[in-house]
């Protein structure tokens, strides 16, 4: 290696960290961010759950662990890696709030791995997971009262402004009529309500008396719109 660089003047700087570091750095860091996949696999609620998000989660770690290997206590190369990955684009749009969380979370054992706090790691990991399941496990923070969105079609010469305000009194505890468009060329008028049914009301029911007014045209009625992709 001596005579290499002598010849050609490079210079390897991985002598600046042990092979153990690496592999120890690099395995903890696999084993807690595919804990952290496992805890969101078995969190996760919705449609939305795609197996390539987990795996990516479990490469980020890694990844990041390697960088800041790489970086040390090096600004200069802080500063070059941080222009290097700026060209990166991401074009996916996050689905769930929740998933960005999940995102920083791989990104900070990752860190904390490639910078040998090893047992910071592992509480943190150990600890934020406990902390998500008991979260999931009681369920905490969800609201009793689910709202719903009803798309409701109705003839254009139909006089839909206080059309169905008896039967939204009558089944739900809170309407409102949040969108007016025009569908089948211009041949029906489409409404959607958001609304909270009262409990006890039957959903059958509600929908039956929409459509005896609404001279049997299409009624959609989507539940958990807020928390689900469409």
């Amino acid at each position: 290696m001596d005579i290499l660089q002598q010849l050609f003047g490079f210079q390897d700087l991985t002598g600046t960290f042990s092979v153990t570091d690496v592999v120890l750095g690099l395995t903890l860091s696999f084993v807690l961010t595919a804990m952290i996949g496992w805890v969101y696999q078995n969190t996760h609620r919705g449609v939305s759950y795609t197996q390539s998000y987990v795996h990516t989660l479990v490469m980020m770690g890694v990844i990041v662990s390697v960088v800041m290997l790489i970086i040390g206590s090096n600004i200069a190369r802080a500063f070059a890696l941080v222009g290097a990955l700026s060209i990166i684009r991401f074009r996916n749009a996050v689905k769930e709030t929740r998933d960005v969380g999940f995102i920083f979370f791989a990104m900070a054992i990752g860190m904390a791995t490639g910078t040998r706090f090893y047992l910071l790691a592992v509480i943190a990991a150990v600890l934020i997971s406990l902390m998500i399941l008991i979260m999931n496990g009681f369920n905490w923070y969800a609201r009793q009262a689910t709202g719903q969105l009803v798309k409701i079609q109705v003839p254009n010469n139909a006089g839909f402004d206080t059309l169905f305000d008896s039967i939204m009194a009558r089944y739900a505890s809170a309407s409102e009529l949040i969108s007016v468009d025009s569908v089948h060329s211009g041949m029906l008028t489409e409404l959607i309500y958001t609304i909270t049914l009262k409990k006890g009301a039957k959903t059958a029911e509600f929908l039956t008396e929409i459509k005896k007014l609404n001279g049997n045209n299409r009624v959609t009625l989507i539940s958990g719109y807020n928390s689900t992709d469409l």
